[in-house]
């Protein structure tokens, strides 16, 4: 009896001193493991009498309990102090103003259209739309395209099953357009389109602004006006020097490549021309009583220009470290 209360009594001692979760277990074990003390007493019952065993057993019985008890009471007791360790060391100042939501803002590109698209609406053109997966005739036949023509090849185009295709400009908007309203139309025509194409200045998937003025006596004063006046207004420059050179496509004539003056010489910006008679025929107008002019402008490039940006890559790899620089 004695034996038993005197090792209680030194591991009460023992677990009492402990002071993290891996000393406890050793002293579990000192005790109550497959070599422990008070294990070695129940392992000597089996050479006592059974009256001796019957008393001895329980006293013993009752003494492994209490260590137990003692045992994971010190454990509790252990793991609270832990975890009050822990919420100590990660305390929160509630009373401190919270980070608040993070705020988004608008893409540079969308920044640019939504500035050229103000400049336009101020010069009295309005805003149209069209799908970006286009039937050929609206894509090319429509605009003086035929089959096998050349410019087919120059668009490197997306084809989708049943024939249709990504559409190449936003000129199959104009086209839509005009079939569904009648002269005059003063329009512009942004969006998305689609080429084979891709470096640091052309990507495969770009935005573009296509303009379009269809009334009786438009001129080709009048598109050098309208493209003057825009450029000067978006570039913020009053004495900025416009040039319209020579240039071929299939849906105007006379066409031409719109130049600025910049640091650096000239620099290409869009193109524009005269709508050819023959699109005006394709979408049932009278071309011999309404002339127009078209245009076409990069939104990507004029983007760039604008944020002085030099890889066009750059608008489409999502880093925000780069995105939020522009709001």
């Amino acid at each position: 009896m004695n034996t038993i209360q005197t090792l209680l009594a030194e591991g009460l001692v023992a677990l009492a001193a402990v002071q993290d979760l891996n000393e406890l277990e050793l002293v579990k074990a000192r005790y109550l493991g497959k070599s422990g003390e008070i294990t070695a007493l129940l392992k000597q019952l089996g050479q006592m009498s059974p009256e001796e065993k019957k008393t001895a057993g329980a006293a013993i019985n009752a003494g492994k309990q209490q260590f137990e008890a003692a045992h994971n009471q010190r454990r509790d007791e252990l793991n609270a102090a832990r975890l009050a360790q822990q919420l100590a060391a990660e305390a929160l100042d509630v009373t401190l103003p919270g980070r608040g939501a993070g705020l988004g803002g608008l893409h540079p590109v969308t920044l640019t259209l939504e500035r050229i698209a103000t400049l336009f609406r101020s010069m009295g053109f309005e805003i149209a739309d069209g799908p970006e997966i286009e039937t050929d005739f609206y894509n090319f036949q429509a605009l003086n395209i035929p089959e096998n023509h050349p410019a087919r090849a120059m668009a490197d185009t997306f084809y989708v099953e049943g024939g249709d295709v990504l559409r190449t400009h936003t000129s199959p908007i104009q086209a839509r357009f005009m079939l569904n309203n009648a002269p005059p139309i003063k329009i512009i025509a942004p969006g998305r389109v689609y080429r084979v194409d891709s470096d640091a200045t052309h990507s495969p998937m770009f935005h573009q602004m296509e303009g379009l003025w269809v009334d009786e006596g438009v001129s080709f004063a009048d598109l050098k006006a309208t493209m003057t006046d825009f450029l000067r207004r978006f570039f913020e420059s009053d004495d900025l020097q416009v040039r319209f050179r020579p240039s071929f496509f299939p849906f105007t004539e006379p066409s031409a490549e719109i130049d600025v003056l910049g640091k650096n010489g000239w620099l290409e910006v869009g193109g524009c021309g005269m709508v050819h008679p023959n699109v005006l025929k394709n979408v049932n107008i009278d071309a011999e009583k309404y002339t127009g002019f078209a245009f076409g402008i990069g939104l990507d490039r004029f983007a760039m220009l604008r944020y002085g940006v030099t890889d066009l890559r750059l608008f489409f790899e999502n880093d925000l470290n780069f995105l939020k620089q522009f709001n």
